[in-house]
């Protein structure tokens, strides 16, 4: 999977690309798809989510461009791939996922890979994680039609965020970048599709407008 990524996209981190030999896809995907594990595809996960395709995984995870001592805020656990992902090249990661049964799922396969760094709690993701701010990276899986303040507010001087932003039908992939004088800066990046980001900050129901 990893060489194909390389040759097919040009992807040069060499972290994030051993942080993606080091986790083993298959143990997040349902028993059906096992043989589906390492395509390079989004694949469904149940309760109406997916696990993002590994390139989509690869490059949100570069453009973090994180740090061993770095506190990273996911939004959106799903299938905990994308949480393992991270607990490989940061401090410690904080996730949250409001579907219940997908993150005990996910605690369980964290548990199994042994990484200690990792706390996952079932919430809504738009408000982000008040108690554990701020945070010097965050990634949100989950296409927003704008980035929640809330999470701005806990993004550390210097640090970045990553996210969707769109309708729900496709999005861009957006680097926030928070100077160390406060000023937030936007990056548009490549057309992606996610399923929406659902909460008070974000998409009110699936089909719903903000």
């Amino acid at each position: 999977m990893v060489t194909k990524l390389v040759k097919h996209y040009g992807l040069r981190d060499e972290r994030v690309l051993a942080a993606l030999e080091r986790v083993p896809r298959h143990l997040f995907v349902p028993e059906h798809l096992v043989n589906d594990a390492y395509s390079d595809r989004a694949l469904p996960i149940g309760c109406e989510q997916t696990i993002s395709q590994p390139y989509i995984v690869a490059r949100m995870t570069a453009e973090l461009d994180m740090r061993d001592e770095d506190s990273v805020l996911e939004i959106g656990t799903g299938s905990g791939y994308q949480t393992a992902i991270l607990a490989t090249l940061a401090r410690r990661v904080y996730s949250i996922e409001r579907v219940g049964q997908l993150a005990r799922q996910a605690i369980g396969r964290i548990q199994t890979l042994g990484l200690p760094n990792v706390k996952i709690q079932v919430f809504d993701g738009t408000v982000g994680w008040s108690s554990a701010a701020p945070f010097e990276r965050i990634l949100v899986a989950a296409a927003a039609p704008r980035v929640p303040d809330a999470l701005l507010d806990q993004l550390s001087p210097g640090g970045r965020l990553v996210i969707p932003e769109g309708d729900q039908h496709e999005q861009r992939l957006i680097n926030y970048r928070k100077h160390e004088n406060g000023v937030v800066t936007r990056h548009i990046g490549e057309a992606v599709r996610f399923v929406p980001l659902i909460g008070r900050h974000g998409w009110k129901t699936k089909e719903a407008t903000p």
